[in-house]
Formats: structure tokens, C-alpha cells, sequence
């Protein structure tokens, strides 16, 4: 019997949020602002839609998918100034109490890789996923499990390689929003950029081979550390497709010794799906539909 989930996805600026059948179908898709969480607004609209949903869906569950540190009790145990106020939030506890129905709680670059690999895009025991956004994430599946160290803080990537001279670290360097605050003086958005860099327009092609150089460091780091198989980029600019891929290949070429890298770079397939089909993957396996089990997940 097919049965339906309802799942979130709660980024710094939108809480996305679909109905999903066991069969992975997607429908009544909708969005709404975080509005920075004032006043606990993202708890609040959570409870809102949930109940709003449930008084015209049998629900089997309810996913969600978020930015931050996730606890083992499925509250937030860390989250960085792009969500304000949202530390120690119970997301679980208080969607459980409300609904009285099974409830999850990941990690969005968690549940972006748990949807990749849920979906049967990608047939590997070892794949790593790197989201590229406001910051930067990484999640890691090895041997059919999610490794999140001992506290939940493993894979906090964005926060590596920090530099003492710049006071910055990786994802300050590296996320899209340094490359929106480098076109600025353009007049250019991301995407624009992007587009004349493939014609090799100046100054964008500088920009922006710069940029994934600044990426490829952090990858870089990555392959040497757990050799994935599969490394799988994420985030609204994996829609540059081949040619990013291109990019970063050719600069993990100059980072590091010739022939060392294994690892195949590939972009996401699911899009945002990925978050709102992962945040419910936990629910399926509990409830015998899947095969993946997980590691410091809810």
C-alpha cells in the first residue's frame, strides 16, 4: 500500500516543503520564508503546515530536512548566523507531540546525499556530497551508512582551512555567495557570470575559474582524507552541469600529485528533491521500504 510523507526542507532563507508517497512522487510543492526565525517562526510554520496537511491526508510520517548540527534527540544541537536563534530548537520532540506520528530529523547535506543515493542514481558503498550554497556542507555514505562522528559534527567542511591572515575559512572563501559578492561590482548575477565565462568572456572566465580553484581546495582535502568513489556536488550551482564538473576536475589536477585522484565528480541528480526525498529515507527504512541504514541519524 502506498503510503504518504509529509517532508521539509528549511534553508536560511525558505522552508520548502512537498508530499512524498513511498514510491518517491512528489506533490503539492509550496515554500515559505524563514523570515530569520523570529519569534520561533520556522517551528511555528512547521506545526502549522503539518497540521494544516494532516486535516486532509492520512500521513504516515513526517521528514525534515535542515541546515545546522542535528542532535541525536532530533533538536538542533548548532547552526550557523544564517538562522538565527535556531539552537536548541526540538523539532522532532514538538512534531511528535503534535502529530503523534513517526518523525525525522537530518542534517540537509545528510538528507541531499541519503535522496541521491536513495533514488538509485548512484550505485556506490562510498560516495561523499558536497553542497555548495550561502555556506558549504558535506555529508559522507560509506558501507550503507551516513558517518557523522561521534557528535553529529563531522562533515562541518565549510568550517575547515582556516586562514589566520584573512580571518576566513573555507566556506567564506568558497561558497556562491563570495562569488555573488565578487560580481557585484558587475552587475552580474551567478548564473550571468557563468554563462560568459563559457564563451570565455573576461573578466568573468578569471572570476570564475578562480572561484572553483578556491572549491577544488576543499575537495582537494576531501579525496586525500576518505577517497570516495563518488564525490557528488549539490546546491543551485551544480546547474552548470558538465562544465563545473570541468572546472574542478582541472583544478584537482594542479592540487594534487598526478594520478592520485580516483574519484569521479558527479552533479546531482535530484535537485532540490534530494533534501525533501532524504528527509523521509529514515521513515521508509523504518517502515521496510528501503535498504539504506544510518548512522547519528534520528
Amino acid at each position: 500500500m502506498t503510503q504518504k510523507y509529509l517532508a521539509f526542507d528549511i534553508g536560511g532563507t525558505t522552508i520548502k516543503y512537498s508530499l512524498i508517497d513511498s514510491d518517491l512522487n512528489l506533490s503539492r510543492h509550496a515554500k515559505v520564508d524563514t523570515k530569520h526565525n523570529v519569534d520561533n517562526h520556522i517551528l511555528k510554520t512547521l506545526k502549522e503546515v503539518t497540521k494544516e496537511v494532516a486535516e486532509d491526508v492520512e500521513l504516515a510520517g513526517i521528514g525534515v530536512s535542515t541546515a545546522g548540527i542535528v542532535a541525536e534527540d532530533g533538536s538542533i544541537q548548532f547552526a550557523g548566523p544564517t538562522i538565527p536563534n535556531y539552537i536548541n530548537t526540538p523539532l522532532k520532540s514538538a512534531l511528535i507531540d503534535q502529530s503523534g506520528l513517526p518523525v525525522s530529523v537530518v542534517n540537509d547535506v545528510d538528507a541531499a546525499l541519503l535522496g541521491e543515493a536513495y533514488a538509485g542514481n548512484i550505485h556506490s558503498e562510498d560516495i561523499y556530497c558536497v553542497a555548495l550554497g550561502t555556506g558549504i556542507g558535506g555529508a559522507h555514505f560509506n558501507q550503507g551508512k551516513l558517518i557523522g562522528g561521534a557528535h553529529g559534527k563531522g562533515n562541518s567542511i565549510g568550517y575547515t582551512m582556516f586562514d589566520p591572515k584573512t580571518g576566513t575559512n573555507y566556506e567564506q572563501r568558497a561558497s556562491t555567495l563570495t562569488l555573488e559578492s565578487q560580481l557585484q561590482d558587475y552587475n552580474i548575477s551567478v548564473i550571468g557570470a557563468f554563462e560568459k565565462a563559457k564563451s570565455n568572456q573576461a573578466p568573468y572566465i578569471t572570476i570564475i575559474k578562480d572561484w572553483a580553484m578556491e572549491v577544488a581546495k576543499g575537495l582537494a582535502e576531501i579525496i586525500v582524507l576518505f577517497d570516495p568513489e563518488y564525490m557528488i556536488i549539490g546546491g543551485a550551482v551544480s546547474a552548470q552541469g558538465d562544465y563545473l564538473i570541468s572546472l574542478l576536475d582541472d583544478a584537482l589536477a594542479v592540487l594534487l600529485p598526478k594520478d592520485f585522484n580516483q574519484t569521479t565528480l558527479k552533479i546531482a541528480e535530484q535537485g532540490n528533491n534530494a533534501q525533501l526525498i532524504g528527509a523521509i529515507v529514515p521513515l521508509l527504512d523504518a517502515n521496510n521500504e528501503g535498504s539504506i541504514s544510518h548512522e547519528s541519524l534520528n
